[in-house]
């Protein structure tokens, strides 16, 4: 019996190693873990805002009178799409806002009416391209990858065809008749087409 104490003596001795090994591991993976998300709230904070890249947006009226082409976006705060896009729109915003005026009109705002009316805005985002003169070059509504919108405002600035434009096809101009002319086609003479 004497072997059976100095054996249970020798396990509590080395028991409380164990767990202390434990929880000081513990300890240190919750202290990751929280610098971690701290670090990742910091950066998510600091992320664009709708409300920021509207503030420091060009005027319309000077961006399309300053000879720089532009890219107008029309938003609105609750558009979960357009605040997903927002950090996008602010890295293309520092790369190209000294070639090119980066233009917000928030469409709940009814001063911006006649412009949502011009450009038939009915979805947003909603993108427009202009050229130096302001004339829309494109139009491109939804989500957009920033590649996509990279690659049409540096053909935007070089002043080329926009790689990922929709195009519109040629039309061909048409005038309807005031006055309907009277010819043997026409359906309501076939009465008189039948001979006797």
């Amino acid at each position: 019996m004497s072997t059976e104490p100095a054996a249970n003596s020798k396990e509590k001795s080395e028991s409380p190693v164990v767990p202390r090994l434990r929880n000081f591991l513990i300890a240190i993976v919750a202290i990751a873990l929280s610098v971690a998300l701290v670090l990742g709230l910091r950066t998510e904070t600091t992320s664009a805002s709708l409300t920021q890249l509207d503030e420091q947006s060009t005027p319309l009226e000077v961006a399309l009178t300053n000879d720089k082409p532009s890219f107008v976006e029309f938003y609105a705060n609750w558009c979960t799409v357009c605040q997903k896009m927002a950090p996008d729109i602010a890295q293309l915003e520092q790369q190209y806002a000294d070639k090119v005026n980066f233009v917000m009109l928030n469409v709940d705002n009814t001063k911006w009416l006649p412009e949502m009316l011009k450009y038939r805005v009915d979805g947003i985002p909603h993108f427009v391209y202009l050229s130096k003169d302001g004339e829309p070059i494109t139009q491109a509504i939804g989500d957009q990858p920033r590649t996509v919108m990279a690659s049409n405002l540096e053909a935007l600035v070089a002043g080329s065809p926009l790689p990922y434009a929709q195009t519109n096809g040629k039309i061909s101009q048409f005038s309807t008749p005031v006055a309907p002319t009277n010819t043997q086609d026409d359906p309501r003479s076939h009465g008189s087409q039948v001979v006797n």
